[in-house]
């Protein structure tokens, strides 16, 4: 179970991109996440007017290893971990490890 969900606001670790900021677009199973606007490489597509598609070089977001990038925390404008957290109510909820916050708030 992985502690980044889609949507996500991250920042990227390593790489090319190292401390720009982006949102979760997709998890893939291979243990990879897709950020909008991070890990760009020029791709060769092929026109398909039947989908619309015109033809030339585009600009894709490639898919980036789960553990390259971290969440971002609102309150400290920083990279943090998350972990889990089980309410009274039996609710299961993600915190931030530096705050103890709740992620999804």
């Amino acid at each position: 179970m992985s502690k980044i969900h889609k949507g996500d606001q991250v920042i990227l670790n390593t790489g090319k991109d190292k401390g720009k900021r982006g949102t979760v677009l997709s998890i893939l199973d291979s243990g990879h996440v897709v950020v909008e606007g991070l890990n760009l490489a020029k791709k060769h597509a092929k026109p398909n007017p039947m989908k619309g598609i015109t033809g030339g070089i585009i600009n894709k977001e490639m898919p980036i290893d789960i553990s390259n990038v971290a969440l971002f925390n609102s309150a400290t404008k920083k990279a943090d971990r998350a972990g889990y957290k089980v309410l009274k109510d039996g609710k299961k909820v993600r915190v931030f490890k530096s705050n103890g916050e709740a992620v999804d708030a």
